[in-house]
């Protein structure tokens, strides 16, 4: 039985159907969501060994994507929670949550 691979749905989503812009981005709502796209990229190159180079690859190119539109992506209406959705696929993988959690009890 093959395993699934969880950085393969990472790409999902990052080009989906448009919603309606509300206008010029907030610079501050897109700096924390570039911090916190950051946050995943360094955790994932800390768990670089676990996984194959193909599926790091193609991490780091829906990383690459999303950083590339998040200025366009804070513009949509339901921009919150667009992002929310792609930082929880990358939970996902990262487990970065778990880590953050770890911080605050310590």
């Amino acid at each position: 039985m093959a395993t699934a691979n969880p950085l393969a749905s990472l790409n999902d989503g990052i080009d989906a159907q448009v919603a309606p812009l509300v206008g010029s981005p907030c610079s501050c709502m897109a700096e924390f969501f570039r911090a916190e796209l950051q946050k995943h990229r360094a955790c994932l190159d800390r768990q670089r060994e676990y996984y194959s180079e193909v599926a790091i690859a193609q991490a780091e190119d829906a990383l690459t994507r999303i950083m590339e539109q998040i200025e366009y992506l804070c513009q949509r209406e339901d921009a919150c929670e667009v992002i929310a959705h792609l930082l929880r696929k990358f939970d996902v993988v990262t487990k970065l949550s778990a880590w953050s959690e770890v911080d605050r009890h310590h």
